[in-house]
């Protein structure tokens, strides 16, 4: 299988660059893979497992949120959030659930987005419950 770059970066830092042959991306519209000489797209993330199959192996990620920008030669990833899955532990994942309940109340308060932010807290809830511990 042929190689592409990968890169995935958060606010706070870059947490992977490497060559892979596939990328499993948690895409808001549905979950998609990504591989060598993949058509251009760019695509919203909802929260969920980024997999990334290497010479290595598999290294997994939990991102909260963010984009993918697919191009024929790599994936770049810009998460809100993100960290290694072996890394994560139930306290990061209560506070990304808590987080999202704020968001949820904040939509309700503004009457904007309510849909999407609940939507967003099932899929962390989800995450929490199944990947965590």
């Amino acid at each position: 299988m042929a190689d592409f770059t990968f890169d995935l970066v958060s606010p706070e830092r870059r947490l992977a660059q490497m060559d892979a042959t596939e990328v499993q991306i948690p895409g808001a519209d549905g979950d998609m893979t990504a591989m060598a000489d993949h058509s251009p797209t760019i695509t919203t993330l909802r929260p969920g497992i980024l997999a990334v199959t290497h010479s290595g192996g598999v290294a997994e990620y939990i991102v909260s949120g963010g984009f993918a920008e697919i191009t024929a030669t790599g994936v770049s990833v810009l998460a809100e959030k993100a960290f290694l899955r072996t890394e994560a532990k139930r306290e990061h994942m209560d506070k990304l659930v808590a987080d999202a309940t704020t968001a949820v109340e904040a939509a309700k308060s503004s009457g904007n987005g309510v849909d999407e932010a609940e939507l967003t807290l099932h899929h962390m809830s989800e995450m929490a419950r199944i990947h965590v511990d």
